[in-house]
């Protein structure tokens, strides 16, 4: 590992431990040369998850995607951040177990409005209004209809 300091590329390391549920490891370490210290993660390569959107082109997954698109749903509701970073944390589980190498964008958002509907009503509607493509009010007024039963 080499010293962000000094650029040595000999250390030692003082402390490992699991974070991130046990995705990742957290080493401190101490630079031999410098003796200045510092933190290393290491993450387990995972495989580029792609996403087939509904033209049929293909992208490379990005949570950010799924955070943005929650928080413009949430916004100005009593959501917090940290419950939008872990319905963004769920959703990429939820997908990383199901899918191999190649994930349905349809099979996201379904995802995302599974959690957003017991989360908050208002944000559910708003996200299925843009996720769906309502051609009109009549089919907005449908999904109403299905979520008041």
């Amino acid at each position: 590992m080499k010293c962000p300091y000094c650029g040595n590329t000999e250390d030692k390391v003082i402390d490992s431990r699991s974070s991130g549920e046990g995705a990742s490891i957290r080493r401190r370490r101490e630079c031999l040369k410098c003796e200045k210290r510092f933190t290393t993660y290491e993450y387990i390569e995972k495989v580029p998850l792609m996403v087939v959107k509904r033209d049929g082109t293909r992208q490379v997954f990005d949570r950010e995607r799924i955070r943005i698109g929650i928080m413009k749903a949430c916004e100005k509701r009593p959501v917090s951040m940290d419950k939008i970073e872990e319905i963004v944390d769920e959703v990429e589980r939820e997908i990383q177990k199901k899918a191999d190498k190649e994930v349905k964008s349809t099979d996201i958002g379904n995802t995302v409005m599974e959690k957003l509907y017991n989360i908050d009503e208002v944000a559910y509607v708003r996200f299925a209004s843009v996720y769906r493509r309502f051609k009109d009010v009549s089919h907005f007024m449908d999904e109403l209809k299905k979520f008041l039963e």
